[in-house]
């Protein structure tokens, strides 16, 4: 029962959100409040999100120690395996940043961001549809 109504819950409210941006897009990018903070607060957030994350620690602990070679250090190997882990996300992130910092003249033109809100609203009805549809 509580499922069905947490189920419906969300259901409603990605229909609601997909036709807010389906009726009413915006014209423009607007950044907000966002320009007055600093970029070590972006990188202090972000680095917040990831380690407070339960996800990641349930990650580690079922996934890495099938890599870590009998009859060595568990402690030594798991570091060197998170390091890796890491460091692929760093330039991942960098690649990302780069990237996004090079498409954002594009991405903050007005016809570009009414159909990315059209297209985001389109996606949040068909989720909030198969929500609604699905058994489990």
């Amino acid at each position: 029962m509580a499922y069905t109504v947490l189920k419906v819950c969300g259901a409603v409210y990605l229909s609601w959100l997909g036709l807010q941006l389906l009726i009413r897009p915006r014209s423009s990018f607007s950044e907000g409040d966002d320009n007055n903070v600093s970029q070590g607060s972006w990188f202090i957030r972000g680095m917040l999100g990831n380690v407070l994350n339960p996800k990641m620690g349930i990650f580690y602990v079922s996934f890495l120690p099938q890599f870590i070679p009998a009859g060595h250090s568990p402690l030594i190997w798991t570091f060197i395996l998170v390091s890796i882990h890491v460091a692929i996300g760093t330039i991942w992130s960098v690649t990302l940043i780069l990237s996004t910092r090079f498409a954002s003249a594009v991405l903050k033109k007005s016809r570009v961001v009414r159909v990315m809100d059209r297209a985001t609203g389109g996606l949040f009805l068909c989720f909030a549809a198969k929500l609604a549809i699905s058994t489990r």
